[in-house]
């Protein structure tokens, strides 16, 4: 015997039905032959969204659309200010010891205009809210205070970065310089990991382009950023503790259709600055309706933080593939530092033998 539906539950299911399709229902996202969210594709992760939330916002996690306008506009306005800004051809060498700009990674040394940057142009809406920072937990978008151990690591790990150039071997009577070995610059200047590589992959200056390639087993993740390649494995165990990886050991599985990305085994050093061996980052991938990625992440790692923090954006798909990064390649910078280095800790050391002669 069959039944017939009341006529006005007829209308209330399908009036609940198109409702749900327009607010983004599972048909309305690429899939895979096997109806998992097909993530395959390129992303710019670029944003002028800052990673911490200006100190004098608090916990106002929202800005208006106006707001984020203006914010826009500001940002492109000084980029290409700074971008049409003329270099002189027939400027000298900086002054000894620098000139003291250090805009856009000048290095003290002098820099380029910002042609060559590309930090983004845009502030991403989530849910039709236009985010202050890309921290959203601790709740005043902030890092954590870090602990004394973490202090020492970053201090450490930057002592290249912010040694004071005054053109003199000024290290040279303590117990270890700043230049001594490779290994004492940091891994960025290494050409190891670092800047905006992560992971977490955050924005940066510059290279924010992803490459994500996908299979029923295993997921891709090229970031264009000093050229990583994380390799996720679906449904997998992390090895043991004792096995320790650049980038983590990172495993995966689907929660509905968001993608969980969880890693752990990492080194001492790794391309978070300040992480450790005992970071363990857990990061969510979900693909949005208009073809965006919704990243998600958070961190824990109790050793260099004294509570985890979180953060999300938008990743922009994009029609541009992923430029090589051929950093190292390329690094003749990193034996030139010790060599001036090495000269520098020369001439100290016979100006110091003239001065006991006289």
């Amino acid at each position: 015997m069959k039944t017939r539906m009341p006529e006005s539950f007829s209308r209330a299911c399908i009036a609940a039905l198109c409702m749900v399709l327009s607010t983004g229902s599972v048909a309305d996202i690429r899939r895979t032959s096997t109806g998992l969210p097909d993530l395959t594709g390129n992303y710019d992760s670029g944003s002028i969204t800052p990673v911490e939330r200006p100190r004098e916002l608090g916990e106002q996690r929202f800005m208006t659309p106006e707001e984020a306008h203006e914010k826009i506009k500001g940002a492109a306005d000084a980029l290409a200010f700074a971008e049409n800004r003329s270099s002189d051809p027939n400027r000298g060498a900086p002054v000894k010891g620098g000139d003291g700009i250090n805009a856009f990674g000048a290095g003290n040394v002098g820099g380029y205009n910002s042609w060559w940057v590309d930090p983004g142009s845009d502030i991403v809406a989530i849910d039709g809210k236009f985010r202050t920072s890309i921290l959203y937990d601790p709740p005043n978008g902030r890092y954590p205070p870090m602990t004394p151990k973490g202090m020492m690591k970053i201090a450490d790990n930057f002592s290249s970065f912010i040694h004071d150039n005054d053109g003199t071997a000024s290290w040279l009577d303590q117990p270890r310089g700043p230049f001594d070995n490779p290994e004492d610059l940091a891994l960025a200047e290494r050409c190891l990991l670092g800047f905006s590589a992560g992971p977490p992959m955050l924005p940066g200056l510059y290279n924010n382009f992803k490459r994500i390639v996908q299979t029923e087993t295993h997921v891709m993740i090229l970031v264009e950023m000093v050229h990583d390649a994380r390799i996720i494995r679906l449904g997998s165990e992390h090895p043991p503790e004792d096995v320790q990886l650049w980038l983590g050991d990172s495993i995966g599985h689907w929660d509905g259709d968001t993608l969980v990305v969880d890693t752990t085994n990492f080194r001492e050093d790794t391309g978070l600055y300040g992480g450790d061996e005992n970071l363990h980052l857990v990061e969510r991938f979900t693909l949005r309706e208009d073809g965006n990625l919704l990243y998600n992440f958070t961190v824990n790692d109790p050793t260099i933080w004294q509570a985890p923090w979180s953060g999300e954006y938008v990743w922009k798909r994009s029609d541009v593939g992923v430029f090589e990064y051929a950093c190292h390649e390329g690094n003749y910078a990193m034996g030139n530092i010790l060599r001036g280095a090495r000269r520098l800790e020369r001439e100290e050391i016979a100006r110091r033998a003239q001065s006991a002669g006289e």
